[in-house]
């Protein structure tokens, strides 16, 4: 048991050797505070690719045929929510498809499917002109599939679909190039020559990593194919499943579906693959595991040094405090109070070391480091001090047991 007696002695020979023991405690500091803070890196990367993801739709499958450019989840055209996958050369995605998607009977775990068609247009207004990055022409349930969400104005509807109504909805970029500050809302744009009203402008998304997900317009896909494509088949088609457990469910639905509509026999090759958000969601964070473990191994390995330093200077202190030692023991100091005055020491040392690092470490998450923000980790703050002072004990033991194991008449002899 720790008496009182030995933490006294304990921090009067820390603050008797202020400067050395301040340069063991930096070991532990650095220690603990590196664990942190790489932690912290690794758990905001892993969440900023998360919330990329997510922000690419909810429950997102997306069908693309092969052949064609695949497009994995991305802001504009063709981008999707969990991504099923691309058709084989020749294949091609058809109104029939869609409608046999739409099948609840069929597929009852999908919520929504929306056709897309991609166009590249030139938009230009009132003398200023700007190539938008992605130009969607598409059907209302895009909207609830990539979870766009509107600043102003309103999205395009079944009705503008079915009427094949030359309206648009943009995104902030589209807007700023175009506006620049003027509200955008009921002028016309003329997109490739064919005149579209702009009815809505989106909430800013920002980018996924590779693509402005801003600079975007969405148009009904019937006035789209009037005016920019023609008729024929789709891009791709993006599906969103009812719940991120019935992706898995919602894929194996889909996949059935287009295997009837596309004539498929039973064990044939199939024309399509399938990509879905919950994989690429998975697959994301399994790495961001594995690079966060690697950043706190690394981190962990500066605790090691520091503990190593703790036992030199215990070593070293043992050595200097020798004739203490014996004058103790003479006076009837047992091993048992030796031991526990340097063990005491060497917790201590590691300890004030390891809060200091917890602080630095909590302060130093609150600082970008190379575009990413770090999300401290609750475990990482916990298991680095606890590392920390377990280190100091062990580092600690054999000085101790070393100091503890003096003769007191070698020990009054030494000079």
């Amino acid at each position: 048991m720790i008496r009182a007696e030995s933490v006294r002695i304990a921090l009067s020979g820390i603050l008797h050797n202020r400067l050395r023991s301040a340069l063991t405690m930096l070991g532990m500091l650095i220690g603990v505070g590196s664990v942190i803070m790489l932690v912290a890196v690794g758990t905001g990367s892993s969440r900023a690719v998360q919330k990329t993801i997510e922000g690419l739709g909810t429950n997102l499958l997306q069908i693309s045929p092969q052949g064609g450019a695949f497009r994995a989840f991305g802001g504009g055209g063709g981008g999707g929510r969990a991504t099923l996958g691309t058709l084989s050369r020749g294949a091609s995605l058809t109104a029939a498809d869609v409608t046999a998607l739409r099948d609840k009977a069929q597929n009852p775990d999908v919520v929504a499917v929306a056709p897309v068609t991609n166009a590249s247009v030139t938009a230009v207004y009132q003398g200023a002109s700007y190539t938008p990055a992605s130009f969607v022409g598409t059907t209302p349930e895009y909207q609830q599939i990539k979870d766009y969400q509107l600043a102003e104005g309103s999205f395009f509807t079944a009705v503008d679909v079915a009427q094949h109504n030359r309206v648009a909805v943009i995104g902030e970029t589209v807007a700023s190039n175009l506006f620049g500050v003027a509200d955008p809302i009921g002028n016309n744009v003329q997109f490739n020559g064919s005149n579209f009203q702009i009815v809505g402008l989106l909430k800013q998304k920002g980018t996924n990593g590779a693509q402005d997900q801003d600079d975007v317009v969405m148009a009904p896909l019937t006035a789209v194919q009037d005016t920019l494509t023609g008729y024929g088949s789709y891009q791709n088609v993006d599906v969103e499943a009812a719940s991120p457990s019935k992706e898995s469910d919602a894929e194996s639905e889909v996949t059935a579906t287009l295997e009837t509509t596309h004539k498929i026999a039973a064990g044939g090759t199939d024309d399509f693959r399938i990509l879905n958000q919950a994989s690429l969601l998975q697959s994301s964070q399994s790495s961001n595991k594995v690079f966060t473990t690697l950043l706190g191994a690394v981190a962990a390995i500066s605790l090691l040094v520091g503990g190593i330093g703790v036992m030199n200077i215990m070593l070293v202190t043992v050595t200097e405090r020798t004739r203490e030692i014996g004058i103790r023991k003479a006076i009837g100091a047992k091993r048992s109070d030796i031991m526990g005055q340097f063990v005491v020491e060497a917790v201590l040392l590691s300890a004030i070391g390891g809060l200091i690092g917890v602080a630095v470490g909590l302060v130093g998450s609150h600082f970008t480091v190379v575009g990413i923000q770090p999300e401290v980790a609750d475990y990482s703050v916990f298991l680095a001090f606890g590392v920390a002072v377990v280190t100091g004990l062990f580092f600690g033991l054999y000085p101790a047991s070393r100091a503890a194991r003096l003769l007191p008449i070698e020990a009054l002899r030494y000079e």
